[in-house]
């Protein structure tokens, strides 16, 4: 599994746009590929969740999703996603009411191109373990957390580690004894 330190290598998944319920609206596509070339100057946070039309997993999309503007405006593009296709993914938002018109990415990893590269496969059921990375502007892993398949995550807990990441300059731990960060 990638960890700390590590930097995003080449993938490929398929993004479902914020917004969109439907394959095409108003002439424009859905979906759009999205790599670690993607949002050049932004911060990622990328969660995993299990599987489209799950309880567990959309109570935390809609749970990210209430603070996806908290998210933006601290420069980080919000990307959740499974390895269920992108079409999975938009028949979701259209049967759940709390979905519609999802206001961050969602993303179809259906080839295992990015759960794969960090290792968050899990191995008995196939799907992405409840995994969360925060990758900075650069493409490096700020941050990791996995869950087993069961466990659901602190939406609120990931946005105070964003923050404190990026205030890291700041912190006194961060500091020679006189005063000048490390």
């Amino acid at each position: 599994m990638k960890t700390v330190g590590d930097k995003l290598e080449h993938f490929k998944v398929v993004g479902v746009k914020p917004g969109f319920n439907q394959p095409e609206e108003h002439g424009q596509s859905a979906f759009e590929d999205i790599t670690e070339q993607s949002f050049p100057g932004k911060w990622k946070v990328i969660y995993f969740y299990p599987k489209d039309f799950t309880a567990v997993c959309g109570s935390e999309v809609v749970a990210f999703d209430k603070l996806a503007k908290a998210f933006s405006d601290h420069n980080a593009v919000l990307l959740g996603g499974s390895t269920d296709n992108e079409f999975s993914k938009l028949g979701w938002r259209r049967e759940a009411a709390e979905l519609d018109k999802l206001g961050h990415y969602n993303f179809a990893d259906e080839t295992g191109s990015l759960v794969d590269q960090l290792g968050v496969r899990d191995k008995q059921a196939g799907v992405a373990l409840r995994a969360t990375f925060i990758v900075d502007a650069d493409n490096v892993i700020q941050h990791v957390s996995v869950n087993t398949l069961k466990v659901g995550r602190n939406p609120e807990e990931i946005l105070r580690v964003l923050d404190a990441l990026q205030t890291d300059a700041f912190c006194p731990c961060n500091r020679e004894p006189g005063g000048a960060t490390l």
